[in-house]
């Protein structure tokens, strides 16, 4: 396969805008146009500062459904972006309904309008060379597994950075399903998926990185201090550069209100289950099935992981 050479000085990256309508949570009116602006900021400034803008996937908060008003002005928007300049859109659960991307989702008519470069499906996407030198940008979508290395052709570049979306065990989530550690042939891994913002961290050969995403979602005391940013990425760096995304003060997309307090969990109530409880939601509305919730969440390393995952595979194939 001949992979696209896009000549640009690096790679902007804008996490999980969660697009949608309607306010999600406890989101006040005006979120649709509050998203949107930050689109279009992000994609102002990766113009500005000659760099590929790639979405690491969770464009759309509700995979269908979505107001033709949306799309119109998102085809509007994307379209305007040509060439070497198009926008590159990783797929996320959320951009999927009921863990399958098909042609009635919104992201669908997106790339069938053409103003989108959809990765959606694990591998290679396209050559990224800049005055420095050149990079292979590859990806893992929701649903496909991540790497475990990259096996190295004798014409590709130096560098090889993959992006996922992916629930992976950054600091503060150690509970999640994908470790950390060297991923042979991979020099970067940068993901979306996970709002929050979280350390970098190396590992032999490959760097982690988690830059947050640009919507503030979860009316908590970690969002109250969060400054949404997308996140630049240049051949050689150590570290990706953050850009701060035009926001509004938390009270004023917020409601004025006692926040929750943030408690440890309760014993018998854990985050896992809490999520199950939710699952016959998030299975229709964010595009999230069983098996995708116990591969995000639940690891076969314990004992009751272990178990879980047994009962599941004898209740699906019916022993």
């Amino acid at each position: 396969m001949t992979l696209d050479t896009i000549h640009a000085k690096g790679l902007f990256f804008i996490a999980d805008p969660h697009l949608a309508d309607t306010p999600p949570g406890q989101r006040l009116e005006g979120y649709y146009e509050q998203i949107v602006g930050k689109l279009e900021a992000c994609l102002d400034r990766a113009l500005e500062l000659d760099m590929v803008p790639v979405l690491l996937g969770d464009l759309f908060h509700w995979p269908r459904d979505n107001s033709n008003r949306m799309l119109v002005e998102l085809i509007r928007i994307f379209g305007s972006r040509t060439g070497e300049n198009k926008v590159w859109a990783l797929v996320g659960n959320h951009d999927k309904y009921q863990s399958r991307f098909t042609g009635d989702v919104s992201l669908a008519v997106l790339e069938a309008a053409g103003v989108l470069r959809l990765m959606k499906d694990d591998g290679p996407k396209f050559l990224l060379e800049t005055e420095d030198g050149s990079a292979l940008v590859c990806a893992s979508p929701d649903g496909t597994p991540l790497p475990k290395k990259y096996d190295r052709q004798p014409d590709d570049p130096d560098t090889v950075i993959w992006l996922t979306h992916h629930n992976i065990q950054f600091p503060e989530f150690i509970d999640r399903a994908y470790s950390i550690k060297e991923l042979p042939g991979i020099d970067w891994l940068v993901n979306g998926h996970i709002h929050r913002p979280q350390p970098t961290i190396k590992k032999g050969q490959t760097t982690w990185a988690n830059p947050g995403n640009i919507t503030r979602l979860t009316f908590s005391r970690r969002t109250m201090t969060r400054e949404p940013a997308a996140a630049i990425w240049t051949l050689g760096c150590e570290e990706l550069e953050k850009w701060m995304v035009p926001f509004e003060p938390f009270n004023a997309v917020f409601p004025d209100q006692e926040l929750p307090p943030e408690e440890p969990e309760i014993e018998g109530e854990s985050k896992f289950i809490q999520g199950l409880e939710r699952l016959a939601w998030q299975r229709t509305r964010e595009g999230m099935g069983l098996k995708r919730f116990l591969e995000d969440n639940l690891t076969r390393e314990s004992q009751e992981g272990e178990l879980i995952w047994e009962l599941y595979e004898e209740v699906i194939h019916g022993e």
